[in-house]
């Protein structure tokens, strides 16, 4: 079952340490089955490999066995880098120790994932070889942390290990996300405003659409659609103002025109960068567009590959916004698929799709890795606000 779910649902659990800290051992006690290569010989792991397991209740999770950092040699280099770029995909970072302590090598790690904000453990393994020494123990504790301490050959601790890992799992992994129920009551009337145009599919509504409908239903609200131009003569046969307008980004400029400041305004994008992402700093980065300069190089991240037509949205009418909204010459380059370039630090802004078909874990991951490697990051929907100049009035429904 657990091999079968996408990876964008995967918690990214990343074992690292030095060479023969028992690293592939640590995996197969905790999956009670032998998925890594294990041997005596140090640096039998060599490049990052994935292991799939169901960790209940948090559900599919990939375990990644990492090279150790203490590979030598210019090939071992490559190697210890590739470790660390795991590191930027993780959702929870395991530093193994082996029976020698904590070393130079271990605690330069560990600055590093906490450097990067991801949940750490600090794992002592083979304690039926030897017990954590005193004064690693009390490095621990002063670095405020409470270690484990494991033996993948006896088992023992290990259901305790799991347990700490489910307790570091960050809290949007484990909460429902909000749609748009708590910004419209019950029997409270709700706007969408939907454009067709060329990219609209023929004979049915886009995925993030059909979803906030579905969502209105679901908290017993009234959904109401209409096109942009019949906007006003919709407003116009309410008995009383909507609670909620809800328009597609790029009719957001005359919407935002035609719906009295008085009535609360957002974008399908909007809400969803807030349900399948972290809306703060989506507004965050979209503020960046401000400080961008002749030359500057930006990311067009989308998650699936589709046909572009000749008004495509981020491949012709974002760029085209931005250049006259910035006056700067910028360079565009669009990535489509399931991993961002390796070379990620060398854009300036990062400007990702709705993430419609991304799972919000997909989605999250991708916004902490842009920002851990000091890229800002924003999606389509705010970013239009912004260049259209109603991003304040986009974002006044969250309290932002």
């Amino acid at each position: 079952m657990s091999d079968k779910a996408p990876r964008g649902i995967r918690l990214v659990i990343a074992l690292t340490g030095r060479r023969n800290a028992g690293k592939s051992s640590l995996i197969n006690a905790i999956c009670g089955q032998e998925v890594a290569i294990v041997s005596s010989h140090a640096g039998t792991t060599t490049d990052p490999v994935g292991k799939h397991y169901e960790l209940l209740p948090l559900g599919p999770v990939t375990f990644f066995d990492t090279a150790g950092l203490d590979d030598q040699g210019e090939l071992g280099e490559l190697r210890v880098k590739a470790t660390h770029k795991v590191l930027y995909r993780a959702d929870i970072a395991v530093v193994v120790v082996g029976e020698d302590g904590i070393t130079e090598h271990e605690r330069s790690i560990i600055a590093r994932v906490q450097e990067l904000s991801i949940p750490l453990l600090v794992v002592f393994n083979k304690n039926d070889l030897a017990a954590p020494k005193d004064a690693d123990l009390a490095w621990c504790a002063e670095q405020g942390f409470v270690p484990s301490v494991v033996s993948a050959e006896t088992g023992k601790n290990i259901d305790e290990l799991k347990a700490q890992l489910i307790a570091a799992a960050p809290q949007e992994f484990k909460e429902e996300p909000l749609l748009l129920g708590d910004l419209v009551q019950p029997s409270e009337v709700c706007v969408c405003v939907v454009p067709i145009d060329l990219s609209a599919p023929k004979g049915r509504l886009i995925l993030p659409q059909v979803q906030v409908l579905r969502d209105l239903l679901d908290h017993d609200a009234i959904g109401l659609v209409s096109k942009e131009h019949d906007l006003p003569a919709t407003l116009g046969r309410l008995a009383e103002d909507p609670a909620l307008v809800v328009t597609d980004s790029q009719a957001v400029d005359l919407v935002a025109k035609n719906v009295p400041e008085r009535v609360a305004l957002t974008t399908f994008s909007t809400l969803f960068a807030r349900y399948k992402g972290d809306l703060p700093a989506l507004v965050e980065g979209a503020k960046a567009m401000d400080s961008l300069k002749d030359g500057d190089t930006i990311l067009i991240g989308e998650a699936c590959s589709h046909h572009t037509l000749e008004d495509d949205i981020g491949r012709v009418k974002i760029p085209a916004w931005m250049k006259k909204y910035t006056g700067k010459n910028l360079n565009f380059e669009v990535f489509s698929g399931h991993d961002f370039p390796e070379d990620l630090e060398r854009y300036s802004l990062c400007i990702h799709c709705g993430s419609c078909m991304l799972n919000r874990r997909e989605m999250l991951r991708r916004i902490r890795e842009c920002r851990r490697r000091g890229v800002p990051i924003t999606n389509y929907g705010v970013a239009i606000s912004k260049l259209q100049g109603v991003l304040e009035r986009i974002i006044a429904p969250f309290g932002l």
